[in-house]
């Protein structure tokens, strides 16, 4: 079984439902189980237009190969009314494979690690949350990364799956 992290976010509608309903799909599928789940942390979308993004990131085991994975994530974003009428536009649901196992793919479909893992303080944040101490080959340790990346403005929202209700420090 692999060890996999997926991001998910979404600025248009009710995104923390529509997160939340789209992790109980993700679990409903036979190869996926759901091992943890970060808080969600809202913020401004990042070289993009539309509203404040909902994002939250999961720790899943699977017997799923990353392509398939893929394919699996995307059937629940179009689930979910994704569409992708240009780069960058808003939407219901984004979902994307961060990390799958020590696993290192560079092609047109897929790529892993995500691309941009490093740059977004949105996946960062709540994927540190669930795994404090990752490291990447090519990156190092994940966490050195966070103040680069000072400038992007982040909050914590609380709710149910959030294990830092009691946190008096969420914004960065």
């Amino acid at each position: 079984m692999a060890n996999a992290f997926i991001g998910l976010g979404g600025n248009v509608g009710d995104s923390r439902q529509i997160l939340t309903d789209a992790v109980v799909c993700l679990a409903q599928i036979p190869f996926i189980q759901i091992n943890a789940r970060s808080c969600f942390y809202i913020s401004k979308p990042v070289d993009a237009p539309g509203e404040d993004y909902i994002n939250n990131v999961i720790a899943i085991s699977t017997t799923l190969e990353p392509l398939p994975l893929l394919h699996a994530c995307q059937a629940v974003e179009k689930h979910f009314g994704r569409e992708r009428p240009f780069a960058k536009a808003p939407r219901t649901l984004d979902i994307d494979l961060l990390i799958y196992d020590d696993f290192h793919c560079n092609e047109p479909e897929l790529i892993i690690p995500h691309p941009r893992i490093t740059e977004r303080m949105f996946v960062l944040l709540p994927l540190l949350e669930l795994a404090p101490d990752l490291e990447l080959p090519k990156y190092g340790k994940l966490r050195n990364k966070l103040p680069d990346l000072s400038w992007q403005k982040i909050e914590i929202l609380q709710n149910q799956h959030c294990m830092k209700s009691g946190d008096s420090n969420n914004t960065h």
